[in-house]
């Protein structure tokens, strides 16, 4: 249990360490200026809320030494010592597969291409004639690579 007059004398240390008064130390801890009063006349007995507010508001005062008187005021926070170096983990390179240029084949049409039956034969004469446009040539490709041309 906090000794509630040791705590008032505390409490008027941190008030005159950084020249408050009772009135803007309530503001700054975001209490009504009533408890301020009523903690430093002994009326009241400080909440943990209160005493929360004190310590965030003010990271220079110590829990423990605002509780108990142990510890010092101002706190002076210890040195932390850095971390130790521990070099980072890093999984081995994974081994990227050789890839193969290849180039393509080369694939040879047929020596005399196929031709296309007559009926297709006179048809394309027919367009000839009438001057639109005609094909002359087509290519078929297989997925195995293959392929057919058929000259017009």
């Amino acid at each position: 249990m906090v000794n509630s007059e040791e705590f008032i004398k505390r409490l008027e240390k941190i008030l005159d360490y950084y020249g408050l008064s009772a009135a803007v130390f309530a503001d700054k801890v975001s209490v009504q200026r009533s408890s301020i009063s009523h903690l430093l006349s002994g009326r009241n007995k400080p909440s943990l809320e209160f005493v929360m507010k004190v310590v965030n508001a003010y990271p220079e005062v110590n829990l423990y030494w605002l509780l108990n008187g142990k510890g010092t005021f101002p706190h002076k926070p210890e040195k932390q010592l850095p971390p130790p170096s521990i070099p980072p983990i890093t999984p081995p390179p994974t081994p990227i597969p050789e890839v193969k240029k290849t180039t393509p084949e080369k694939i040879q049409a047929p020596a005399t291409p196929p031709q296309l039956p007559l009926e297709f034969k006179e048809k394309l004469v027919e367009k000839k004639r009438d001057g639109k446009k005609v094909i002359e040539k087509v290519i078929l490709f297989y997925d195995d690579g293959s392929f057919e041309a058929y000259q017009l």
